[in-house]
């Protein structure tokens, strides 16, 4: 095992991976920006590197200055967490040229499973059925035929994309080509690459996914698979598992053993997970591979039991699996919410400092969270704030622990998403597990339509407005306030460079001011 590692990362997951190594004796090193050097994932490290400015291009993207913090600290390894360098292959492979081990899979494995023409190809050689798409990459020139060929609603998909960004649906020709020149823009941006590929869509599919882990000695098992359907623009809100609620167990059984199957067949090594949509009717398609550990990993570590962390540093540090499959097994139920920065109402992400915290408290609830008074909420990195975990007996359980935690917590000094997790979790379809990818549009229209229809019933009360004119005038002021406040904001901030990689700002803010002047259309 190893004795010294850094992490390649920053906020809440750069605490959580120090909190395993802590418990396993293991010294860790943090990375910062200048805006972090009061951040607790730097203070919990037993010693800490300052590797460039506010921009993840200087800092946390900084290949050279991460590897030059691993040497001159002494780590034996690297665990990138998610997001910034944790899929890149390339990163991978200076790492294994100047003698750190990364830790992850094999940087081969990275990049086939990263490109996902690669891995459609990949997977359908492994036996796993994917939707109807183009093999190849689609130039603007052929773009009509091919769309015409796959008939609509269809995807149009950057193919080293992730994260949910460089994704549109197309319903009708006329939407074509402005979506892909939209896409393209997005995704030259997002990843250095604007290379588009066309996949069916799957309306009210359910995207459940599976977790893997595999070690250098062959051995693979899956750690069951968890339902991420609770979507907004193609990001997770809402993850459970197990999905015992929604899949039948011949149906759960078949998600798993697909996914091993295709792990098996490129050797994979690590944490990573297969993803998958699930028709109606049963159907499974292949959607992607992530290749690092996830976001929501913390929900299948309280239903089994087992620390992804721990086996991540197990099987990167050489030794074989401390488990097999029959050692796995699920116990209860887990949901997590993802807190983010952002008006509940506009989606407008929202910035500053935090005046105010409370953490909910108490058995069954867990927060993996880098927050606490004093904390600047900025613009420059992805805008997770907090993950709030419940687990109970059975679902329902699960679900009132994790609405209790929710009424718990309190935030002062800059908005979240707390209101609207609350709402999604009464909502009749997610109480009967009927929800699918499409339901976040619909119930946020069913949010807004009782919000505005409680503050129409004020107003006609006090100046007898009609309701249809109020509702138009609602919409036309919220949108242009959207447009003031993102012109003032833009104004008063200093330009920013091309070159600076925050794709979730630049994207995400256009992206919420064309929802509300047209409409859910781009929404999954």
């Amino acid at each position: 095992m190893f004795t010294k590692i850094l992490i390649a990362n920053r906020g809440e997951i750069a605490c959580r991976i120090i909190r395993t190594c802590q418990r396993l004796g293991i010294n860790t090193v943090a990375i910062y920006s200048t805006v972090d050097q009061e951040a607790l994932h730097v203070k919990m490290a037993d010693e800490a590197y300052l590797v460039g400015e506010a921009a993840p291009h200087d800092s946390y993207l900084n290949m050279d200055k991460i590897l030059h913090a691993a040497k001159a600290s002494g780590a034996q390894a690297i665990h990138p967490g998610y997001g910034f360098l944790s899929e890149n292959a390339e990163f991978a492979r200076l790492c294994q040229q100047a003698g750190v081990c990364f830790i992850g899979p094999d940087p081969d494995v990275i990049e086939k499973m990263g490109d996902k023409l690669h891995s459609r190809k990949l997977a359908r050689k492994a036996g796993l059925p994917i939707l109807p798409g183009t093999d190849e990459a689609v130039d603007n020139e052929h773009a009509a035929a091919k769309a015409w060929e796959l008939g609509f609603p269809l995807m149009v998909k950057a193919a080293e994309g992730g994260g949910g960004i460089g994704i549109h649906i197309i319903e009708s020709q006329d939407e074509l080509m402005p979506l892909i020149d939209r896409t393209r823009q997005v995704a030259e941006s997002a990843f250095g690459s604007s290379r588009l590929f066309f996949e069916r869509y799957l309306k009210d599919a359910s995207h459940i996914e599976v977790q893997l882990i595999g070690d250098q000695h062959g051995n693979l098992v899956h750690l069951y698979e968890r339902d991420c359907s609770v979507q907004r623009r193609n990001q997770k809100l809402v993850e459970e598992t197990p999905s015992s609620a929604k899949l039948t167990p011949r149906l759960r059984r078949r998600v798993s053993s697909l996914a091993v199957k295709l792990g098996q067949s490129i050797g994979y090594t690590s944490t990573g997970t297969v993803e998958f949509l699930v028709s109606a009717d049963g159907s499974v398609y292949f959607l992607e591979m992530n290749t690092r550990l996830q976001v929501e990993h913390g929900v299948t570590e309280l239903v089994t039991g087992l620390d992804l962390v721990e086996l991540q540093l197990r099987v990167a540090a050489g030794e074989p699996l401390p488990i097999n499959q029959d050692d796995v097994s699920v116990n209860g139920h887990a949901i997590e919410v993802r807190v983010y920065p952002e008006d509940p109402e506009t989606f407008m992400p929202d910035a500053g400092d935090i005046t105010d915290l409370h953490l909910p408290e108490g058995e069954h609830i867990r927060i993996d969270t880098a927050l606490c008074s004093g904390y600047t909420v900025g613009l420059d990195y992805e805008p997770l704030l907090a993950k709030i975990m419940a687990w109970g007996e059975d679902r329902n359980q699960a679900i009132k622990t994790l609405q209790r935690a929710l009424l718990e917590f309190r935030l002062e000094g800059v908005k979240c998403n707390v209101p609207i997790l609350r709402d999604i979790l009464a909502t009749k379809e997610f109480a009967a597990a009927t929800h699918h990818t499409g339901s976040m549009p619909v119930w946020i229209e069913e949010f807004q339509n009782r919000s505005f229809n409680n503050g129409a019933n004020a107003k006609l009360h006090k100046n007898g407005n009609g309701h249809k004119n109020g509702h138009e005038n609602g919409e036309r002021e919220i949108a242009a306030a959207i447009g003031v406040s993102l012109a003032m904001a833009m104004k008063s901030s200093p330009p920013i460079a091309p070159a600076v990689f925050s794709p979730w700002r630049v994207y995400g803010r256009r992206e919420q001011l064309l929802s509300r002047t047209q409409g859910n259309r781009g929404w999954r």
